[in-house]
């Protein structure tokens, strides 16, 4: 067949609009696509967020037979599985979570050519039974998701995906495509041999996650620093990762004490709490999950705005890949890590049991991180050279971009560490050229007769911190290249042998300093833009909760925050109006739309709002209008709950509502409520701390009172009072 009967043959633009409710393909998305209807062997190294799941789930839908989908997480298939089936695409999984009788059901389905894309697990992929049943499907294609398992070098290496192309052949002539959202080029490399996959097209998408700032902070006073930053995005959903089970415990508990719904996630925890704990992450019942690595890749939750490393990632794959899991709806997400060297230090002792080959690589992918983290180098910039990606200018929205560091200008050194790695065969890695630059004899220099060397001692005039440093910037300027073969070394680009005849200036950044003391660390503002209606945005956030619990499901297969903020800024009112927004499907709309467009009809009506071809609200005092409200029916004893009702609220919306009517200078009599919903000894205990201390702070109200014995609501509802009467 022609290519370009296979580009008219499949209507892929009228399937977008019709299935997924979007109205043009993302970068090259489509280009893809149709290399898998060409039947091309294809590998796809794309960001998370990108799209890259529709590469592989619309030509399976467009295809005849079915498409088998190779997965390592249960709960990545589950939500990969929910996802589809709200659209209206019949899509299965095949694991160990099926009883046998499920198990039957999902294969006689899928030969009978009911199901478009079955979900298996490599361990099910190479059972006896299965691969006979595989023989009987009629199999469209085979997608290897998350194929940097295959590879050691990959963030989470996985044995049995080393399996996968003896077992597919057993099956029979299938073509690939293998997807993978963080792939260095040794691990791409690998891929490409596991799989023989020699004459792949191979689709590399830009790693660069615009809407992700990346920040790190000294690890001091890091409780502190970590309640501060998730109180600043409170209500927001956001991961933190520790290393330890203990530590997630710990942290967990902490940041509920602290009035966060925070909730932990490890493989220690009992399946069904674990279980629980993210499902009432995903379905907005808590704000945070404090987790090890173990929770991430079966998350498919799209608003997620922060992820904090309470520790320090084990390599820059894992915390590429831990970051990208914030902001996979294209609006901001904030990326927090505090480092510690001594954190790097003890991830180090982690690994002396392991083979030596195993520990040597450890240690080789830690000190990326280190340099990563310690460097004053766009972090954007440094990401993306350690995938393999060129990016020319600064970010600009990065730590070191707004708070940039001390810079200097080298021309001879440059040279010298270029000739050191000539000099040297290409065979050694940072640390001895920055011994042999530096002029160090040690035994390794010796042993080699680098000392002897003309570059031996040309920097000496360079401390330790400075020179390796610069290595890595003229890495970054593409006059050094990295060994894709041998991991750690590194060779002279054909940039650096030009730059030897005709050398010039180079800007170098000086590292960061990590200090010992407790000092304060400025925070790093976000920047914000938005446009929408927030509190419709809040509203309608809310009836999408209503509807996803009705329903049983995550509420992002609902509508998603860019949909729901959207909407919060053109103000459909009509089914016509809904489906123009992105995203959103006729089928879509026709499923869940109606309480939308009722809440929207009533909240445009409520304040005025000019029709949605103008987009202007004639009135702008919305949160004035809530605290009018809101003292209104507190002068009319009306209940809380009662009030929330009225507005849609939560309690907690309610709390920071009148939080910040009493501390705008407003008095709140809210004993009529209090009579009812505290005792009386209670009330006068904590009135009398709030007298006594030396701050109005929350967090040390709860430690002081115990919270074992007072509840969150109780104290911050008798510090409403306590301000009323005491400071209004």
């Amino acid at each position: 067949m022609e290519v370009s009967e296979v580009r008219t043959s499949y209507d892929i633009h009228g399937t977008l609009k019709e299935v997924f409710g979007y109205h043009q393909f993302r970068g090259n998305q489509e280009e893809i696509i149709n290399n898998v209807l060409e039947r091309n062997n294809t590998l796809v190294i794309m960001p998370t967020g990108a799209g890259k799941s529709l590469c592989y789930q619309l030509p399976a839908i467009v295809m005849e037979g079915t498409a088998l989908i190779i997965s390592p997480l249960i709960a990545l298939m589950k939500n990969q599985v929910d996802f589809l089936n709200a659209y209206g695409i019949n899509a299965r999984v095949l694991n160990s979570t099926l009883s046998k009788s499920e198990s039957n059901r999902v294969k006689k389905e899928a030969i009978e050519g009911k199901v478009k894309m079955l979900y298996i697990a490599p361990e099910s992929l190479a059972k006896e039974d299965n691969i006979e049943f595989f023989k009987k499907l009629n199999p469209s294609f085979v997608a290897v998701d998350e194929a940097h398992c295959i590879s050691e070098w990959g963030h989470d290496f996985r044995p049995e995906y080393r399996r996968i192309k003896e077992i597919i052949k057993g099956i029979g002539d299938l073509h690939l495509i293998a997807l993978t959202a963080t792939a260095t080029p040794k691990v791409e490399s690998d891929i490409i041999k596991n799989l023989q996959m020699e004459d792949a097209t191979i689709f590399k998408s830009s790693f660069n996650r615009k809407n992700l700032f990346y920040e790190i902070r000294p690890k001091k006073g890091a409780k502190k620093q970590l309640i501060r930053f998730v109180k600043e995005h409170n209500g927001q959903s956001g991961i933190v990762y520790c290393w330890s089970r203990k530590k997630v415990e710990e942290i967990a508990e902490f940041l509920k004490v602290n009035g966060v719904k925070a909730r932990p996630y490890h493989a220690g925890m009992e399946s069904k709490d674990r279980v629980k704990n993210q499902d009432d992450f995903l379905n907005e019942n808590i704000d945070v999950i404090v987790a090890t690595i173990a929770f991430g890749m079966g998350i498919d939750k799209p608003d997620i705005r922060f992820v904090v490393h309470y520790d320090a990632p084990k390599s820059l794959e894992s915390y590429y890949q831990e970051t990208g899991r914030g902001g996979r709806d294209g609006l901001e997400g904030h990326c927090l890590m505090f480092y510690s060297y001594n954190d790097v230090m003890k991830l180090e002792k982690f690994n002396k049991d392991k083979a030596v080959s195993e520990k040597e690589n450890a240690r080789i992918l830690l000190e990326e991180v280190i340099q990563f983290s310690e460097s004053s180098v766009c972090r954007r910039k440094t990401l993306l050279h350690y995938f393999g990606e060129k990016f020319e200018n600064d970010c600009g929205y990065c730590d070191n971009c707004k708070f940039p560091k001390e810079e200097f200008t080298e021309t001879e050194a440059v040279v010298n560490i270029i000739k050191a790695v000539q000099q040297t065969g290409e065979r050694f890695k940072i640390d001895h050229l920055v011994n042999l630059l530096r002029g160090i004899a040690n035994q390794y220099v010796v042993s080699y007769g680098h000392d002897q060397l003309e570059v031996f001692g040309s920097c000496e005039d360079f401390d330790e911190d400075v020179l390796g440093p610069m290595i890595r910037q003229v890495l970054i300027y593409g006059l050094l290249e990295k060994d894709i073969e041998t991991v750690g070394l590194i060779k002279v680009s054909r940039a650096g042998e030009e730059y030897l005849t005709d050398p010039y200036e180079l800007k170098f950044s000086k590292n960061r300093e990590f200090p010992d003391s407790d000092e304060e660390v400025e925070d790093v503002p976000l920047m914000n833009g938005k446009g929408h209606d927030k509190l419709l945005f809040d509203l309608l956030k809310k009836e999408r909760k209503v509807q996803a619990d009705k329903l049983d499901l995550p509420p992002y297969v609902i509508f998603q925050d860019p949909q729901l903020e959207e909407m919060a800024t053109v103000y459909p009112t009509s089914f016509d109006e809904l489906v123009l927004i992105n995203g959103i499907g006729q089928g879509k709309a026709r499923k869940f739309g109606q309480p939308f467009l009722d809440l929207i009809k009533k909240y445009v009506e409520d304040n005025d709002i000019l029709p949605p071809n103008e987009v202007l609200v004639k009135s702008s005092g919305l949160n004035s209008k809530n605290k009018i409200f809101v003292i209104s029916q507190i002068d009319k004893k009306v209940d809380l709950e009662e009030i929330c009702e009225l507005k849609g609220w939560s309690m907690e919306t309610l709390l920071v509502e009148i939080e910040n009517i009493c501390n705008s200078g407003t008095k709140l009599n809210l004993d009529y409520y209090l009579e009812d919903f505290i005792d009386e000894e209670k009330e006068d205990e904590i009135f009398d701390y709030f007298m006594n201390s030396e701050s109005d702070s929350l967090e040390d109200a709860m430690e002081e009172l115990g919270e074992d014995y007072y509840s969150e609501e109780e104290v911050r509802l008798v510090r409403v009072k306590f301000l009323s009467e005491v400071a209004n």
